[in-house]
């Protein structure tokens, strides 16, 4: 089954993968050739390094690869409304103490608290799942447990602030 990410956090992992691919990866074989026609390889902390490098290149491009493997791209800005919580929502919740907080719900790799981006495997974000404005739910956090009510859900664009 296709995992949702947003054209953003997509768009994000490719650039990755072309800047490692195409310009580091590289570079980096291009100085290992250059260590490595030195001479004692065995001795030769440029020629170590650049190994031990492009094995961490290699690595991250491996698992950069498998993370997009299997997702369906949602584009934010373009999708569609729903009733209920899923991915790409914004939804307007209030605590006990009546504040409101705004949270869009990405895929765990976009999360970012400081722009209310919030991870659909969060805690918040698997108890939001599927619920409608006026719900309430109740979510267990390491300080505790607190319970939100859904005031408002939308789909689209972020509005500018």
């Amino acid at each position: 089954m296709p995992r949702p990410m947003s054209r953003e956090g997509y768009d994000k992992i490719q650039a990755e993968i072309e800047h490692l691919w195409h310009t580091e990866r590289p570079q980096i074989v291009a100085s290992v050739h250059a260590a490595a026609e030195l001479g004692d390889r065995s001795e030769n902390a440029e020629y170590i390094y650049g190994k031990r490098r492009l094995r961490e290149i290699d690595s991250r491009l491996r698992y950069l690869r498998s993370k997009i493997d299997d997702v369906q791209v949602v584009d934010l800005d373009r999708q569609p409304s729903f009733p209920t919580v899923r991915f790409g929502a914004r939804v307007v919740v209030e605590d006990e103490e009546g504040e409101h907080r705004v949270f869009r719900l990405v895929d765990k790799d976009e999360s970012d608290v400081s722009r209310g981006r919030i991870s659909v495997q969060s805690p918040i974000g698997r108890a939001l799942l599927g619920k409608r404005p006026g719900d309430a739910v109740e979510v267990v956090l390491p300080k505790g447990t607190a319970t939100y009510e859904i005031i408002a859900l939308s789909y689209g664009p972020d509005p500018v602030v």
